[in-house]
């Protein structure tokens, strides 16, 4: 629970730094680098205590930790073999029109079709 915590506060500090993109100028604050770091802090030392004082949150947390990561891994198998079926499929499907001359076919031919020159041998040896 603790590493997702951390993840959550890493990401914010990324995203507060990323530039928004809009023409628009945003409100100007004057935070000072050492204030920022000093809240930084806080907030991490803030968020280690979190479980002591929220146990049942904590387990809630990670069983739902849990369950997100089990669902990633079925949608993960389910896009691999989906990609393999398409791999296998694409395969037959080349097989089949290899028959019939695909371009696969012509180049293999082409390639069959090339003479290769021999190596010239010195007649003085």
């Amino acid at each position: 629970m603790f590493f997702l915590l951390r993840v959550a506060f890493w990401l914010t500090i990324v995203l507060a730094l990323l530039p928004s993109g809009s023409s628009q100028p945003g409100v100007q604050t004057k935070v000072a680098a050492t204030d920022a770091m000093v809240a930084a802090g806080a907030a991490v030392s803030d968020m280690s205590g979190f479980c002591d004082r929220q146990p049942e949150a904590c387990v809630v947390g990670a069983q739902t930790a849990i369950a997100i990561g089990q669902r990633a891994q079925a949608g993960a198998r389910m896009v691999y073999e989906f990609i393999n079926q398409r791999v296998v499929q694409g395969e037959n499907q080349a097989e089949n029109q290899g028959q019939t001359g695909s371009v696969p076919e012509r180049k293999a031919e082409a390639a069959r079709d090339e003479t290769v020159p021999l190596p010239h041998k010195d007649p003085r040896r």
